[in-house]
């Protein structure tokens, strides 16, 4: 049986809209799923919606279930939650995540979903894409006990990391924000908060996650001797400078990257991506983390509702999309 569905797709940079597509009844091994919501990544979304990922980076950036191709016309998106309509017996009914772009209904194959714990609401999974990227960005890190850490950037990535490194004992976690109103959602997650000027210095870890050139150059600053940066910012097409001079040399200090596609199979050996998103999902369990949810729109919103994300318009951290039951 043939199902009709509707999906949102970027036209052109910065005008998107919402387009009917056929989805064929699943296959074995395969699951229909109905969305229930779904969520903008702020920074990457945006990105594409603005047209701004670089050609060299077409290949790299695709998402899972991408179709059409950068600039546009483009479906993009990966933070979907939804109900399995019809599929095997042991996922039929269940709550899921998956990788796909905004629309109502949608086909593929079992292993690309991934259960909801009964413990986590489907509003806050749509999360799981975010926490996910914290996770890996942790183990590539890797904390210890005591550490002094900063995350400068209190964007969705930047708060999901706050959260998870808030649970680690003995450790000083200060998240820091050139937007006060990023205190509010620090004391939420059980940090503290600083602006950039007034941040505590003599990091062992800084986890850069502000995408700006001015944040970096903070990061490096804060450092104690031998400390390290990972960075979690993703510029697209624009260039940054970096302030590899002065004492960066006598004070051995590491800028390190932070790959979010891929698990570093010296950091954590034999440990795939089901098992970080598994694991995401499972730490989605905290309600602390609802504090990073902070706007919410209709399905059908969406082409009026991204622009305004896209130019900053509309404020705030993960912005979610309610589907129709």
């Amino acid at each position: 049986m043939t199902h009709t569905a509707r999906a949102f797709w970027l036209r052109v940079p910065g005008e998107g809209e919402i387009r009917e597509t056929e989805v064929p009844g699943p296959a074995a091994g395969e699951v229909l799923v109905r969305a229930l919501y779904s969520g903008v990544s702020r920074g990457t979304e945006t990105l594409v919606f603005r047209g701004g990922v670089p050609g060299s980076q077409y290949a790299a950036m695709r998402a899972p279930y991408q179709e059409g191709d950068f600039p546009g016309p483009v479906k993009y998106g990966y933070l979907s939650v939804g109900t399995v309509e019809e599929g095997p017996e042991e996922l039929a009914g269940r709550t899921v995540f998956c990788l796909y772009p905004h629309q109502t209904r949608y086909v593929v194959p079992a292993s690309a979903v991934t259960v909801v714990p009964d413990g986590v609401p489907a509003e806050r999974a749509v999360l799981a894409g975010t926490v996910e990227t914290a996770v890996n960005a942790l183990w590539d890190a890797s904390p210890l006990i005591g550490d002094r850490i900063a995350v400068v950037g209190g964007g969705m990535v930047g708060c999901s990391v706050a959260a998870l490194l808030g649970r680690f004992p003995g450790v000083r976690v200060q998240l820091v924000d050139a937007d006060p109103a990023r205190a509010a959602v620090a004391q939420a997650l059980g940090v503290d908060f600083a602006l950039p000027a007034d941040a505590l210095g003599e990091c062992d870890l800084v986890v850069h996650a502000s995408a700006t050139e001015q944040g970096l150059a903070r990061s490096l600053e804060l450092l104690a001797p031998e400390g390290t940066v990972i960075e979690l910012s993703w510029y697209g097409d624009r260039r940054v400078s970096l302030p590899l001079g002065e004492a960066f040399h006598s004070r051995r200090l590491t800028v390190r990257s932070s790959q979010v596609g891929t698990v570093s199979p010296a950091g954590r050996p034999g440990r795939t991506y089901a098992d970080r998103l598994a694991l995401a999902l499972d730490l989605l369990a905290d309600p602390a983390l609802d504090a990073l949810v902070t706007g919410e729109c209709a399905f059908e919103e969406l082409p009026g509702v991204l622009p305004r994300l896209a130019s900053g318009e509309l404020g705030g951290l993960c912005h979610r999309v309610r589907y129709a039951s």
